[in-house]
């Protein structure tokens, strides 16, 4: 979602000050000018392009945020921003390691569709300046202040954007402690839903399957081949074809190992993912598939591009007689070096 076509209409904020014992509520909608709509659209296209953003269904017998969202109306917008805030300082108020926030509710168009945005803003902590009145005259002071709000560049732990025409949901969270162990309560006890992984965790669960496979089948003096060899089949397929079916990839990573293929299928059947698509969008995400990276026991750190990883005129590995492996680097042109 493009921060240019997203078109802020409606945004009310409610303070959630776990100290204060009540929610601080506000009766009327924000007024707002161009550089608060910019911060608030920066935060949603934040949400809605990260790779680690869920879509999600809610439970739609059990979830109070489900029966709010059909029966949303525009005259509305002020109380059910207000039972939204109601709902989620309960859950805070029981859970002290969740931590104090300003809510913002936004109703926002893009491309035609209504959307409701839900974006928890943790408060952070920081300095600032206050002038006092002294005996001596003016006073300029130094204060810490408890309820900072993230920059347009800070990405935010817990929000949900909600589409109104389908009542589908994008969302992103973090767990915290809740009765003695780490939930997310966000999508577990506000919204009530369910969705699949997100691209990254995807991402993130084959990567360490095809580790721990090469760990158990692969001898040390030859692990790093491999390792290349299957960081540059992962790369060439989320870079030149935009992602991958699971057990698809697989098969390339794999091919007539069955042993290999079978440990790694049974390790990706525990999160459901053997079918699944794969697909991360984030430049962030694919960019260090762009890189080869080498660390040696010493410690030297070798980043070499993908595209010359397979070229020997730019770069040879050479196995020596006692098993040590000699990196080749040829051809440069120059060296630059930082400080």
């Amino acid at each position: 979602m493009r921060k240019e076509a997203i078109r802020i209409e409606k945004v009310i904020v409610h303070i959630l000050d776990a100290l204060s014992g009540l929610p601080a509520l506000s009766d009327t909608p924000l007024e707002f000018g161009s550089e608060l709509a910019d911060f608030l659209k920066e935060h949603i296209s934040n949400i809605m392009s990260k790779d680690d953003v869920k879509e999600c269904d809610f439970y739609q017998q059990e979830s109070q945020v489900y029966h709010m969202m059909i029966q949303y109306a525009k005259e509305h917008f002020v109380e059910i921003s207000k039972d939204l805030a109601n709902g989620l300082y309960t859950i805070m108020n029981a859970n002290v390691d969740i931590p104090s926030a300003d809510l913002f509710v936004v109703q926002f168009r893009c491309d035609e569709i209504t959307y409701l945005g839900i974006l928890k803003m943790n408060y952070k902590e920081s300095y600032t300046h206050r002038t006092a009145q002294s005996e001596e005259g003016n006073a300029n002071q130094i204060i810490r202040h408890k309820a900072i709000l993230p920059s347009e560049k800070q990405r935010l732990t817990e929000a949900a954007v909600i589409r109104l025409n389908d009542y589908k949901i994008f969302l992103i969270e973090k767990k915290y402690e809740v009765n003695g162990e780490k939930l997310n309560y966000f999508s577990q006890l506000f919204l009530k839903c369910h969705g699949n992984m997100s691209h990254k965790s995807k991402l993130s669960c084959v990567v360490k399957a095809v580790d721990h496979v090469q760990e158990e089948f692969v001898q040390d003096d030859k692990r790093y081949e491999e390792a290349l060899r299957a960081k540059e089949i992962i790369g060439q397929e989320l870079i030149e074809q935009g992602g991958f079916i699971v057990e698809d990839l697989a098969e390339k990573l794999f091919q007539e190992n069955v042993a290999m293929k079978t440990a790694f299928q049974d390790k990706i059947e525990q999160y459901d993912l053997v079918k699944q698509e794969v697909s991360p969008k984030n430049e962030g995400t694919v960019k260090k598939y762009q890189t080869q990276v080498l660390t040696t026991d010493s410690g030297i750190e070798i980043k070499i591009p993908m595209a010359d990883y397979q070229n020997p005129g730019k770069v040879e590995f050479i196995t020596n007689q006692d098993g040590s492996v000699s990196v080749l680097i040829r051809n440069i042109g120059h060296l630059r070096a930082r400080l």
